[in-house]
């Protein structure tokens, strides 16, 4: 029901509408395209309000927001573990809408994905979880036999491939992880929070990680809280807000540069201490009191 009155009642939201990137991208460059998409929860719950934006081949783009604000409904969506109430999601050319339940496990095997909590076979070992992506989509031996040592050299996991999950650190599972999302060279690569279990010197071993592997022409889309990486990086910047897209950026921070005005707004908001309060004269104590002048 929430779906079907969403349908009928979308709000016109362009004039709040958020900056783009700085790029043109020409047509049919997109490998990933959302069209005005909406996503409604049974309970009623927003994931997704009007969500319009292109990424394009060969691209690394952040996706950024507090939690809630729709990045993982847009990973689910694109691994159309969940429909949209409106609008549409174009992956490689196809509309997501068209593709049958029947067709999904096909679809997927052309998307690699990275998950926060690795989701390793933990009776495996590391060649073994590699491997497996290769055994679903049907690959030879052969093949199997000349991927996963090359995949596990570009990963640095070569001298663990008898290893279990359980024997490595955290950061080497998600080496593991990104190793089988990546075996089957797909075009697309998405990350969901592929830092968020791990400390920030691991994490920008994960993040060399993913960017080499877009260095070969695989596009990732990352969706992230780490601010320190995002800063690093300046890749292009996806910011959500409430479901809403807010901002669009090209070479972006996690957090984007504030106005004179908006800082002293939200200075203002932040004086809960009139120690704090730079326009508050200090008493005779030398503690600053707001309404003070300096006088008795």
């Amino acid at each position: 029901m929430a779906e079907r009155n969403y349908r009928r009642e979308q709000p016109n939201r362009a004039a709040t509408a958020p900056k783009r990137a700085q790029h043109h991208p020409g047509a049919g460059s997109h490998v990933i395209e959302f069209r005005g998409v909406s996503k409604v929860y049974d309970g009623g719950d927003v994931g997704l309000d009007q969500a319009t934006f292109g990424i394009d081949r060969g691209e690394f783009v952040f996706l950024v927001g507090h939690t809630g604000s729709g990045k993982s409904t847009i990973m689910r969506l694109l691994i159309k573990e969940l429909e949209a109430s409106a609008g549409s999601v174009v992956v490689a050319g196809r509309d997501l809408n068209e593709v049958t339940r029947k067709r999904v496990p096909y679809y997927r095997r052309n998307i690699g994905v990275v998950w926060q909590d690795f989701k390793l076979l933990p009776n495996r070992t590391v060649h073994d979880n590699v491997a497996y992506a290769l055994q679903v989509t049907g690959r030879s031996r052969r093949e199997i036999r000349e991927k996963v040592p090359d995949i596990l050299r570009l990963t640095g996991l070569a001298t663990k491939l008898h290893n279990y999950p359980d024997q490595l650190s955290g950061g080497e599972q998600q080496r593991v992880s990104i190793a089988r999302a990546f075996v089957n060279h797909p075009p697309l690569l998405l990350c969901d929070e592929p830092t968020g279990n791990l400390d920030p010197e691991t994490s920008i071993g994960i993040m060399q990680l993913l960017y080499r592997i877009n260095r070969t022409g695989t596009t990732v889309l990352v969706a992230t809280h780490d601010h320190a990486m995002v800063d690093k990086m300046r890749r292009r910047v996806i910011e959500l807000t409430e479901g809403r897209i807010v901002r669009d950026e090209a070479a972006g921070l996690y957090t984007r540069d504030e106005t004179t005005r908006e800082f002293a707004a939200r200075m203002r908001g932040a004086v809960a201490d009139p120690a704090l309060d730079p326009t508050a004269a200090p008493n005779s104590r030398g503690v600053r009191e707001r309404g003070r002048t300096g006088s008795n």
